[in-house]
């Protein structure tokens, strides 16, 4: 009989301090724990390239992170923040809101810009998707990217200190924001629409590019626009009683051929980052290459199209730690990030990198801390 696992299961005690509150100086500098095998090495993110094999299918979220966070106030001076989390269609928004008291229906909302900057209105237009949502729906006074990319902020995730207990945008310190806005970006981004990064896909640089095209590593790009309800943990210790955010995603033509000439040769696919493969396995599972996905990956998943993962280390409780078990193993899962902590690797979304191969029922003891 196969174990049942609770949200217990995915706990574990992280010191603070390896919390990364900064990107490494040099993209690719960041550490790269080799969690294929039973014995773990400790590399550097530059050696990638050399630890893929020619034939090999690399496939990278090529989503934008957008300016999502913006600020501003009630017509009775109340403070609120907004998260755009999607851009509908006629300047509408579906966005998370914080505020000390929801204001009604209707309300007129004031973006307060940068300085010297002016701002813009929103209209609160209800929940969403219905009543019961826990978003909420407004309509911007012009064009949403257009006032994101001109009033809003870097969606920084919460446990990033300079960004954690205000609604003063001027908190911020301009090279904070300079950094931010550069960093916490791929260097492929592409399509604008993202509430948070694909964090694994920030350690590439054009180095790093050129030494897998020289290896005879292949390149394809899906899109999944990341919600900002990827950093959220799970609260029900019974995992089949959560409710999975939804993100839309997108596989081209072109990525869905590269597949299919990788499977071909040989080669494996090498998703780069939890949202390609949430991207991947949604396509396989519904058949569909573009549409919102809720898929939520826990052990004993059967996994269709990827093979090889890298992926960043990420938070106690996440849907994202179920996933990654769920690939590399539950056990395998906990031993690395014994290691890592034990070695004193970054963690989270400025952090250190791992490159996972798929559990294949691995028989061999782990080399213990």
């Amino acid at each position: 009989m196969s174990h049942i696992y609770t949200l217990s299961d995915f706990d574990f005690e992280l010191p603070e301090s390896l919390i990364a509150q900064h990107p490494a100086s040099e993209r690719s500098a960041s550490r790269l724990l080799d969690g294929r095998h039973a014995e773990f090495a400790n590399r550097t993110f530059k050696d990638l390239p050399s630890l893929l094999k020619a034939g090999d299918l690399l496939v990278f979220n090529d989503t934008q992170v957008v300016k999502a966070r913006l600020f501003g106030e009630k017509p009775t001076g109340g403070k609120l923040e907004l998260l755009v989390e999607r851009v509908l269609t006629n300047h509408e928004v579906v966005a998370h809101m914080k505020v000390s008291k929801k204001p009604p229906v209707g309300t007129e909302l004031l973006m307060v810009g940068g300085k010297n900057n002016g701002g813009f209105n929103a209209t609160l237009l209800g929940r969403w998707p219905n009543e019961d949502g826990q978003l909420f729906r407004f309509k911007f006074s012009d064009e949403p990217h257009t006032l994101m990319q001109r009033h809003g902020h870097m969606p920084l995730p919460p446990y990033i200190e300079r960004h954690q207990n205000t609604t003063d945008a001027q908190h911020e310190t301009e090279a904070d924001k300079a950094e931010d806005e550069r960093r916490y970006q791929t260097v492929f981004a592409k399509h604008p629409g993202a509430a948070a990064a694909p964090t694994a896909a920030l350690h590439f640089d054009e180095g790093v590019l050129q030494g897998l095209e020289a290896q005879g590593v292949a390149r394809a790009s899906v899109t999944l626009h990341v919600g900002a309800g990827t950093f959220q943990p799970v609260k029900t210790e019974n995992l089949a009683e959560h409710r999975m955010h939804s993100e839309w995603y997108n596989i081209p033509p072109e990525t869905v051929q590269a597949i299919a000439d990788c499977r071909a040769r040989g080669g494996r696919v090498v998703a780069v980052g939890t949202t390609s493969v949430r991207t991947l396995e949604s396509w396989a599972q519904s058949g569909q290459a573009s549409g919102d996905t809720q898929i939520f990956i826990t052990p004993g998943f059967a996994f269709q199209v990827v093979d090889v993962l890298i992926t960043n280390f990420h938070l106690p409780k996440s849907t994202l730690l179920m996933l990654v078990s769920a690939f590399a193993g539950f056990e395998h899962m906990h031993a690395l990030y014994r290691h890592a902590i034990a070695n004193h690797y970054r963690f989270f979304s400025y952090g250190d990198a791992m490159l996972l191969e798929r559990n294949s029922e691995r028989k061999a003891a782990h080399v213990e801390v």
